[in-house]
């Protein structure tokens, strides 16, 4: 794959490096040879350091490499993720709202628009305050997800960056860690009789969300006179494992399937959204999917050249193999966005973060960058200074809306302006004779000395994502299109994008150490580290 071509990466990021991007966005015509549109969104990557040679050579690497047949062969429902030996199909999720007819298996789109209409009638059912026929009591107010990674990251974005399409029926609330501190504070604020509980685990077997879940029975049952089966009326599971749902009480009608062709990063479209059905209703909820589903099609139907996720993970490959970066920011210039980057850390960096090939192969280039950021403008206060004027070149991606979701024009007209501006600042910099010009204060020395510090570099690249607004549909075009970014990296880089064995062993430890701090089990198979900490956690509790 990519491994056979680095020498054309290193040749052409030879070539460009004593070009400035100054002089690169100073070419006729620039933006419009590096922008490109799909639906609601604009892909502005005129402000990397590229040129029409060197994105010609990754579109020939991306051709060499087949994109186009693992594409269709995803969307097909052939077997990707070969160490598990499973189909990768949740562009099927969501393929009802395609233009384009699926190629997926008829059975499993069967199935999963049979779930839909599940959801959508539960999600009707609270609406109108009589889900009595699913046993789950009335007048339920507070809605809590326990689910944590891919069963938490992706709901918690969605429904934060919708809040302004929430029907404002119920409150939503998101548990993922173990941690008691926010769990004792969410039970201080909630009536545990107007509480509903969904517990999103495709196992059931999720020790930090089966903990959690018990913790909040116990709560519910307290307030029922410890009244077992008035509890398990509070709770709704989607899993792929319906017997351990029973098993705590909860009847099938009220557990939603997951399936393993689905994995948890890419499951919001699944029973695992749920939680942002309640939150915003099935008709926006379809939206989202509608959204989407307009960039599979995309995706599916457009050339390299104008395709966004093909080019989105071309820059990404540039960056990394061809330019040599090890960090990838981004930052959403939109507060509702804010938990995008932490959704994006695990879209790629769990899907990425390999260094073996699909086939158990050494691999012989770097793979996913870290990736990182935060909101904008708060991030500009933070670590731009870092980003400008600091040793280490962090590309990024900025992220904004062109209508906003109020009436406070001049904020957003501040919020755009900034956006643009530190897109600019980043790429152009400020040269030692613009600073040097600007000091006009004390000696020569000094004036030195204080222009130095305020140069910046720039040459440091960034791309610009702008959607006309944040809708259910574009936030579903945005989602989907760094889902697909993923999936061509996969297949250049030579891994598998959907297994996650990192996220193991340290699972396993802990299920071993954890009677180890109660006392309940010898210390002397740990290492010395582990059995000092024990040791003292143990004193100090």
């Amino acid at each position: 794959m990519l491994a056979g071509q680095l020498d054309t990466l290193a040749r052409e990021a030879a070539r460009l490096k004593p070009l400035h991007l100054r002089e690169l966005l100073a070419a006729p015509g620039r933006f419009e040879q590096f922008s490109r549109r799909a639906g609601p969104l604009l892909l502005d990557f005129s402000r990397q350091k590229l040129d029409e040679p060197a994105l010609q050579a990754l579109g020939a690497i991306a051709e060499h490499c087949g994109w186009q047949q693992r594409r269709d062969a995803m969307f097909r429902g052939d077997v990707l993720n070969s160490s598990e030996q499973r189909p990768v199909l949740h562009t099927a999720l969501r393929s009802g709202e395609s233009q384009l007819p699926s190629p997926a298996p008829e059975e499993i789109r069967s199935e999963i628009a049979q779930t839909l209409q599940r959801m959508g009638e539960l999600v009707d059912a609270l609406e109108r305050g009589d889900a009595g026929a699913y046993g789950i009591p009335a007048g339920i107010t507070d809605v809590v997800n326990l689910g944590i990674g891919g069963s938490d990251l992706g709901p918690r974005l969605a429904v934060e960056a919708l809040s302004s399409y929430h029907s404002g029926r119920f409150r939503c609330h998101f548990l993922p860690n173990v941690d008691g501190h926010e769990m004792a504070a969410l039970m201080r604020r909630l009536d545990p009789r107007k509480t509903l509980v969904l517990l999103v685990s495709k196992s059931f077997t999720t020790q930090e969300t089966l903990l959690n879940g018990a913790v909040l029975r116990q709560w519910i049952a307290q307030a029922y006179a410890g009244d077992e089966a008035r509890a398990a009326a509070h709770f709704v599971a989607v899993s792929a494992n319906v017997a351990a749902a029973q098993a705590l009480g909860i009847p099938p009608e009220r557990v939603l399937p997951m399936w393993d062709f689905v994995g948890g990063r890419y499951s919001v479209w699944s029973s695992v959204g749920l939680v942002l059905a309640i939150a915003i209703g099935m008709p926006n909820f379809r939206a989202f999917l509608r959204g989407a589903a307009l960039m599979d099609d995309h995706f599916r139907s457009a050339d390299w050249r104008d395709n966004l996720p093909v080019l989105l993970a071309l820059i990404g490959i540039w960056n990394r193999n061809g330019l040599g970066y090890a960090a990838h920011g981004v930052i959403p210039y939109l507060d509702a966005l804010s938990e995008l980057p932490a959704f994006l850390q695990q879209l790629e960096m769990e899907s990425l973060g390999k260094r073996v090939s699909a086939d158990g192969g050494e691999l012989l280039q770097a793979t996913v960058p870290v990736v990182w950021g935060s909101v904008g403008t708060n991030a500009q206060h933070a670590f731009f200074q870092a980003l400008h004027q600091g040793s280490d070149v962090v590309p990024l991606d900025l992220i904004g809306a062109v209508r906003p979701a109020h009436a406070l024009r001049d904020n957003h007209e501040a919020l755009l302006a900034n956006l643009l501006a530190q897109g600019a600042a980043f790429a152009l910099g400020k040269t030692r004779e613009e600073a040097l010009a600007e000091a006009t204060k004390g000696s020569a020395a000094e004036r030195e000395a204080l222009a130095a510090q305020r140069t910046f570099p720039g040459d440091r690249p960034s791309s610009t994502l702008l959607l006309d607004a944040l809708t259910p549909e574009s936030l579903g075009a945005l989602i989907a299109l760094y889902e697909h970014k993923v999936v061509v990296q996969a297949l250049l880089w030579d891994i598998n994008a959907f297994d996650q064995w990192g996220v193991e062993l340290g699972k396993v430890l802990a299920k071993s150490i954890l009677p180890a701090l109660a006392g309940n089990a010898a210390t002397e198979s740990f290492d010395a580290s582990t059995r000092g900490l024990i040791a003292t956690i143990r004193a100090l509790s």
